[in-house]
This record gives C-alpha cells, sequence and structure tokens, in this order.
C-alpha cells in the first residue's frame, strides 16, 4: 500500500450499532462548537496535554502516523508537522461533520500538510495489518463501544515496537480532586453548552467518566490486547491521563 494515498475501505466491514450510531450523531451535533469550547473549558490546556501524546507516540520525519478519533484534527495537524513532507499522516473518525471540519482546517494551515481524512469506525480500521509508526487517539477510547477491541485494532494496524498515545478525561483518585471535577461539569460545562442547546451532549461527560477504565485498568487491558509494554501516566491532578502502549 502507497502511503501517499488513501487505504482501501474494509471489505465487509460491519454497520456501526445502535449506540454507536448515536455517539456519531452526537460527535456531529457538538462539531461547530467542539475546539472554542475545548479552549474555553480548558483554559488553553488542551493544546499542552495533545503535544504530550504526540511526543509520547514517537513519530519523526517521514513516518506513518494514525491520528483515531481525530476530531477537528488537532492532533493529525501536530503529527503532520512532526512528519513534514515526506511522511503521512491518516486523521480517522466515525463523524462526518468533526471531519469537515478537520479538513478545512488542514486546508488553512499555513504549511501545507501530508494528510489524507479517513471516514471509518475505532472497531474496523480500513487499514493493512502492520501500517503505521506511531498513532494517536485523544477523547475516543472512553467513547467507543468496544474498548478492547479498539486497543485490539491499534495493535494490529501498528508496526512491531510502534507506540500509541491515548490521551482522554479521568476520574481523579483523590476525594478533593474528583469532588472538584464534577463540581466544574455540573457548574460550568453543562451550562455553557445548555447556554448553546446542546445540554444532552455534554451532560454525557459524567456518567461516561464513571464507565471508563481506570490507569491501572487501561494497562491491563492494553496488555490483553498484546502490547509488548503500556504505561499509563496521570496528568492535570489526575483529571487527564495518557496511556502509552508499545506494540
Amino acid at each position: 500500500m502507497n502511503p501517499s494515498t488513501p487505504p482501501p475501505p474494509a471489505p465487509n466491514a460491519p454497520s456501526l450499532s445502535s449506540e454507536a450510531a448515536y455517539r456519531r450523531e452526537l460527535f456531529d451535533r457538538i462539531a461547530p462548537v467542539y475546539d472554542s469550547f475545548n479552549q474555553t473549558l480548558s483554559w488553553g490546556l488542551h493544546r499542552v496535554w495533545k503535544q504530550m501524546a504526540v511526543k509520547w507516540s514517537r513519530p519523526h520525519p517521514g513516518a506513518t502516523c494514525l491520528d483515531l478519533c481525530c476530531g477537528s484534527g488537532d492532533l493529525a495537524l501536530m503529527l503532520a508537522q512532526k512528519v513534514g513532507p515526506t511522511g503521512q499522516v491518516y486523521g480517522v473518525d466515525f463523524a462526518p461533520a468533526q471531519l469537515a471540519i478537520a479538513r478545512q482546517r488542514a486546508k488553512q494551515h499555513s504549511q501545507p500538510l501530508t494528510i489524507t481524512w479517513v471516514e471509518a469506525d475505532a472497531q474496523a480500521l480500513p487499514f493493512a495489518d502492520a501500517y503505521f509508526d506511531a498513532a494517536t487517539m485523544g477523547y475516543g477510547l472512553r467513547n467507543v463501544t468496544d474498548i478492547l477491541g479498539s486497543l485490539k485494532q491499534l495493535h494490529r494496524v501498528l508496526k512491531p515496537r510502534a507506540t500509541v498515545a491515548i490521551l482522554d478525561f479521568h476520574r481523579p483518585q483523590n476525594l478533593l480532586m474528583h469532588q472538584f471535577q464534577q463540581w466544574y461539569l455540573e457548574a460550568i460545562v453543562v451550562p455553557t453548552a445548555k447556554d448553546y442547546g446542546l445540554f444532552e451532549e455534554y451532560a454525557y461527560i459524567s456518567p461516561s467518566l464513571e464507565r471508563f477504565p481506570d490507569g491501572p485498568k487501561q494497562v491491563d487491558l492494553a496488555y490483553q490486547a498484546d502490547f509488548s509494554k503500556a504505561v499509563h501516566y496521570a496528568i492535570a491532578g489526575g483529571m487527564m491521563g495518557v496511556l502509552v502502549a508499545t506494540r
């Protein structure tokens, strides 16, 4: 497969489940405000966290990289700058409205970037085995319907010794940080979203955090997916975390 051309769609790829389809519709609805919300509600720190994830994924000039659940393209754009004109980045998401924004952002970038945008399911990736030199995933693992299945797909498409860095929200283990996070979600995030007519779309965050495995459990799941090494880094007082797994 030539890295400069889009990969063929996976044959007989399974259709989305009703739950996955619901989540795709949710992310399509929030697409117009997704970037501005992230910037405002994280006090701009989300870009620092994303830069950490990109660094830990170990991209290099000329590499072929994957940004899974790419949303509006932040991590894919960062990866493209790391791999340079001789590299290739694939930004993959199942929400077409998010991908439309990502494409537009890439076109407006000051430098030409080698990014191919692909609409696909994180649990049925349309790529050959051992295709990528590095991968990132931002705020996506918490929203897939099968976390282990998604990790297995990432393992399949990574080359031996390649690394994926997975950034996401977490429930802090510290009681005070946990209480602060819950207050912030209830008093700031959801009311702000409600003003934009997006109450349901952002009210889902709190219950999704309760379901999401903590750092040690994510490490265990990475080993179940056959990664040879996995470590989880808690950041922002444990409210954020990055799972770094090497095939």
